[in-house]
């Protein structure tokens, strides 16, 4: 290993440790998939069951086991905890950022360590790195095999196509059959871009299509011989039925991803917009003639990334995290446009330096301000938000000014790379309490914890799926839901809704309950119920 190899290595090591897992366990889980997750991982590593996923010691069939099995292996050497949970996400984003790293210094040399930190810098990717979910998994497996496929591709080598089906055989396992859709959608749409339509029978190579099958086909046929329910939940409902209706009610306009995709992009979006708008501008005039290997190379990178934008804005059930594996996709295309500019020396029009810089600087303003955001879900008027203001105002002028000097895109990545630093440094120092508190489920745990003598069982009655399924994972115990007519006979502890009393009232019109504590950051009640007089005898 080379000196400069060794010092690029450390600088996405410390880079991918603060952006992906620095303060990962500041606040807890949020949501009701990241403690589903995790409780499913937790409850199969409990049995050394790793075929069945389960959630409450029920069948759970809803997603493949990639990230189950990863989160097993690190409870199983750190130990069942919310930050152990995200632990694989962070490990994902950072092989995702290395293998783009690997890349593009073995077949676009020159700008490898800035496409690595591009890609580590893009909200999206920071996001979902620090989420116990299924989505970075399915990220990383996508982008690693789309790029092992262009490496075949352009050195003719068998051993990335190998590669290539692995990767789709990992993304099925990690979030089912859209990983393996997307690349064919997208290999299929570059093929008939470029006019080489033979690129899609090549590409069908018998080996690794049994390659895939190896490492994919197991559990699939093992998970259904145990649960012949697999096929019409995983996928007739959590598949076919999410894409086609509305059944999990994520309804979201057509245009819907586009936003997405461009926050997720933050903060690249100007240039990864001008790198779009230009390849596909080349492309197009030279539609009728050969394209060379560079062209195709970002017509390849656009037709990567439009797959994914179209596929689920046709969808009826949007979620933000589906749009993830288009991310790289403009990763790949700015960094190339970037490798570029560099080789024509061109020089950095003003207007996208000021563009950049104030876009690159714009999340610092809610950063600084999060606490407030999530407690209040406004802006404060007066000093803070001023404050707030100044700062990004300073930094966008500083970025600005630096980018129009005699550097300018050597500059690009250092200069946007310390708002990013800032913005994240910004949300763990000051608004992690107010996270934790307002939309983690950790703090009321804890709290349920003080209050009782032993371990009691537990129930909910008008809470969110969010704090029901915390709970499942902060107390491990199967939680019953009292408008769900399941209210347990012996003695409980009950979380509910200020404005359910009347129900809690009147279902408990027989026992004795107690108030034990009110949870303000998220207003709930918390009661002891005392066994019902069957339960006595």
């Amino acid at each position: 290993m080379t000196t400069r190899t060794r010092t690029d290595i450390l600088l996405l090591a410390g880079f991918c440790t603060f952006l992906f897992s620095y303060g990962i366990a500041q606040f807890g889980l949020i949501g009701a998939d990241e403690p589903r997750y995790a409780q499913v991982a937790r409850e199969m590593l409990e049995r050394g069951d790793w075929v069945t996923p389960t959630l409450g010691g029920r069948a759970w069939l809803e997603k493949p086991p990639l990230y189950y099995w990863q989160a097993m292996l690190v409870y199983s050497v750190l130990g069942v905890s919310d930050a152990a949970a995200r632990i694989p996400s962070a490990l994902d984003a950072t092989l995702l950022v290395l293998a783009i790293y690997l890349f593009f210094r073995k077949f676009r040399s020159g700008v490898a360590v800035d496409a690595a930190l591009i890609a580590a810098s893009c909200t999206g990717i920071v996001g979902y790195s620090r989420a116990a979910s299924m989505d970075m998994g399915l990220t990383a497996s996508f982008a690693i095999g789309m790029l092992t496929w262009w490496a075949w591709r352009e050195s003719g080598k068998r051993i990335y196509l190998s590669g290539f089906y692995i990767c789709l055989a990992l993304g099925m396992l990690a979030k089912g059959p859209v990983g393996p859709f997307l690349a064919a959608a997208a290999i299929m749409l570059y093929s008939i871009a470029v006019r080489e339509r033979r690129l899609i029978a090549k590409t069908l190579w018998v080996p690794g299509i049994l390659l895939f099958l190896a490492v994919a086909l197991p559990w699939y046929v093992a998970v259904q011989m145990r649960n012949p329910q697999f096929y019409r939940e995983f996928i007739l409902e959590h598949n076919l039925a999410r894409f086609s209706t509305n059944l999990y009610h994520h309804p979201e306009p057509f245009w819907y991803y586009l936003p997405v995709f461009l926050l997720a992009m933050v903060p690249w979006i100007v240039f990864v917009t001008v790198a779009f708008a230009q390849s596909v501008r080349v492309w197009w005039t030279e539609r009728r003639s050969e394209c060379d290997l560079e062209l195709q190379f970002r017509v390849f990178a656009c037709c990567w990334l439009i797959t994914p934008v179209l596929f689920f804005s046709i969808s009826r059930s949007k979620l933000p995290g589906y749009i993830l594996p288009a991310v790289p996709a403009g990763v790949v295309l700015l960094a190339d446009y970037l490798r570029q500019q560099l080789e024509q020396q061109s020089p950095l029009p003003k207007w996208m330096a000021i563009l950049h810089a104030l876009v690159a600087c714009s999340p610092i303003v809610p950063a600084v301000l999060i606490g407030f955001i999530v407690t209040e879900h406004r802006l404060p008027a007066g000093r803070p938000t001023w404050i707030a203001l100044t700062i990004a105002f300073v930094l966008t002028i500083g970025i600005a000014v630096t980018l129009a000097g005699r550097l300018q895109w050597r500059m690009l990545r250092f200069v946007t790379l310390i708002p990013v630093v800032l913005a994240v440094a910004a949300v763990l120092k000051l608004g992690t309490t107010a996270i934790d508190q307002k939309l983690s489920t950790r703090p009321l745990a804890d709290e349920l914890a003080s209050v009782e003598t032993h371990k009691m069982p537990i129930a909910v009655c008008g809470v969110s799926r969010e704090v029901e399924y915390g709970l499942v994972f902060y107390r491990d115990q199967v939680i019953d839901r009292y408008e769900a007519g399941k209210i347990p006979a012996v003695e409980h502890l009950l979380v509910a809704a200020p404005a359910w009393k009347p129900n809690v009232a009147e279902w408990t019109k027989d026992r004795r309950v107690t108030s034990l504590g009110h949870y303000a950051p998220q207003n709930l009640d918390y009661f002891w119920v005392a066994a019902s007089s069957s339960a006595k005898q």
